[in-house]
């Protein structure tokens, strides 16, 4: 009779689950998903995130956490000296080496703009750059060219009409992604923030005016989400690029 393996073996186990004191961390997410698992670090006790850090750093995954204070940065920053904290983003990554694919191939670089209507926006869109340069992509920042300055925007088109993705950041009414929109024939991705007086209701009348954009290429993700609209940046850009050096490989 052959010897079978147990789907709950240790050998199994090692490969794509740490089981630690309270957290079960995915190490086989890059595999599947090309990228590590991302830590969000908002109700996490400092003593689980340097659990869950060590466990990441351990397998050779760069770790990228989201949502941390700073507060919690001290503690972690001591723990882990080569560590970099983002104020701003309250992201805190660490990296073992050079970010790499799931097929443990360097990144390489792929165009993606964020586009913040006002200064107020910047932390969002520093979770989003943050989120970006993890993941290998470049990213071209563009500050501040809101709709009550409509000059601004085009002014600044040069800078981002070629990206392969766009995130555009946007509070108060969030009128700013379908003009983007309007301009560029990439995915723009839309983060509705919690920047506003009352009845922006904390991002909601931003979210509703960006989800009944008339503008055909405008996606929209959850208020104040920088991290998932960085996300969902990188894997299109990185998708483009992929098929754009493939089709060269074929044609060379």
């Amino acid at each position: 009779m052959n010897e079978q393996t147990s789907p709950n073996s240790d050998r199994n186990d090692s490969r794509q689950t740490a089981h630690l004191s309270t957290t079960s961390l995915d190490l086989d997410r890059r595999r599947r998903c090309g990228y590590p698992e991302v830590v969000y670090g908002e109700g996490k006790m400092v003593e689980t995130l340097i659990e869950i850090f060590t466990a990441m750093l351990d397998e050779g995954h760069e770790v990228f956490a989201t949502r941390i204070s700073p507060e919690k940065a001290v503690p972690l920053q001591t723990t882990f000296s080569p560590g970099r904290y983002n104020e701003l983003a309250r992201t805190f990554r660490i990296s073992p080496g050079p970010v790499r694919g799931p097929a443990g191939n360097p990144l390489a670089p792929a165009d993606v703009a964020i586009i913040t209507a006002g200064t107020s926006d910047l932390p969002v869109a520093e979770e989003a750059r943050e989120t970006l340069d993890w993941m290998g992509v470049s990213v071209t920042m563009i500050h501040d060219v809101g709709v009550a300055g409509p000059h601004r925007l085009p002014e600044r088109l040069a800078e981002f009409e070629t990206a392969r993705a766009i995130v555009v950041v946007a509070g108060m009414e969030g009128a700013l992604p379908s003009v983007v929109g309007g301009y560029v024939a990439c995915p723009v991705i839309a983060v509705p923030t919690s920047v506003g007086y009352g009845a922006s209701l904390n991002g909601i009348a931003a979210l509703l005016s960006m989800l009944n954009s008339c503008a055909s290429n405008v996606a929209v993700v959850n208020i104040d989400a920088g991290f998932k609209a960085g996300y969902m940046a990188g894997l299109i850009a990185k998708t483009d690029s992929s098929n754009e050096n493939r089709t060269a490989g074929t044609t060379a």
